[in-house]
């Protein structure tokens, strides 16, 4: 019997609406076990480079009373690793999705080439890693941006998404979402950390991450709201020519109700899965099945998108 909360991102069909966020706990094998085993939608894997990276020096992630900072600076095992790894993790039987990263957008095309025959579903190509320094994000430049996939969409032979930074003006949105018209993407996947932001501790008189001076991602309750109007903008302009999957402060059921009523079609969790462990899946997906059964929905596709004017 399916679940109320079934759901599809581009043609990948996912047993339910949670999944987690590239980043969290997805690095070795073992936390993709515990990954697998949970009740997550998929089984996301860390964003990966060609070459293993340590990433940047500690402390580089820090959880505050409203979120975390943090400047991790793509620590991964390299792409070969994870190629290695992945039918290992087909015996969870629950989609399986890849998230590139990239040091230079040369790099891309050695590993799409190497995941198009790997044994995975779905592709995430991150353009908004906001960490590494003295190199600027893909997704705002929006030249390089419509160049990088008029060059790699020919090569990809798997359904793909595209991370993305968050936006913050309207005509932004727009400009975007004409590049993105152009090309077959299955999903915006909105939003990644708010860049380049500073939590200091008063009492020390330090920044409360290492690497940048301190300066780093913002996630948790504070990007919730940017993250609903860039899943909000995104679908308004863009209707079901892809999907969106909702990123950004997501601790309960209702606040991925709030990413559906804007329009996501799934939704990843970050903070609060550091926070709380692989148990947030299951529980913010049952709290989200038990608001649609009290509101008369009986699937994701009957109120997503359903925000009311106020």
């Amino acid at each position: 019997m399916m679940s109320i909360t079934t759901t599809q991102i581009g043609s990948v069909s996912l047993p339910s609406y949670v999944f987690g966020a590239s980043g969290p706990n997805c690095t070795t094998l073992e936390q993709l076990q515990i990954v697998g085993r949970s009740d997550a939608a998929a089984i996301m894997i860390k964003t990966c480079t060609l070459e293993y990276r340590e990433g940047n020096p500690e402390p580089r992630y820090v959880e505050v009373p409203l979120g975390s900072i943090n400047s991790m600076g793509y620590p991964n095992l390299g792409y070969k690793e994870y190629l290695r790894i992945i039918p290992i993790l087909k015996e969870f039987k629950k989609p399986i999705i890849a998230s590139l990263g990239v040091l230079k957008a040369s790099e891309f095309p050695t590993l799409i080439e190497a995941f198009n025959t790997a044994d995975v579903d779905f592709l995430e190509l991150n353009f908004s890693c906001p960490n590494l320094t003295g190199k600027p994000q893909i997704g705002y430049d929006f030249e390089m941006t419509d160049s990088l996939l008029k060059e790699l969409v020919p090569l990809i032979k798997k359904p793909f998404g595209i991370k993305l930074p968050p936006y913050f003006d309207p005509v932004h949105w727009e400009q975007a979402a004409t590049i993105f018209k152009k090309y077959p993407i299955g999903a915006l996947v909105c939003i990644n950390s708010i860049g380049n932001t500073l939590i200091i501790d008063p009492e020390t008189e330090q920044p409360l991450i290492k690497p940048k001076g301190g300066f780093g991602g913002l996630g948790g309750d504070f990007v919730k709201p940017v993250a609903l109007a860039n899943v909000r903008a995104f679908s308004q302009l863009l209707g079901d020519k892809m999907s969106i999957i909702g990123v950004g402060g997501i601790k309960s059921g209702m606040d991925a109700f709030e990413f559906l009523l804007c329009g996501a079609d799934a939704v990843q969790i970050g903070t609060q899965f550091m926070k709380e462990g692989p148990e947030c899946f299951g529980r913010i997906d049952r709290e989200l099945a038990e608001i649609l059964k009290r509101k008369g929905y009986k699937s994701i596709a009957e109120a997503k998108g359903k925000l009311k004017p106020l």
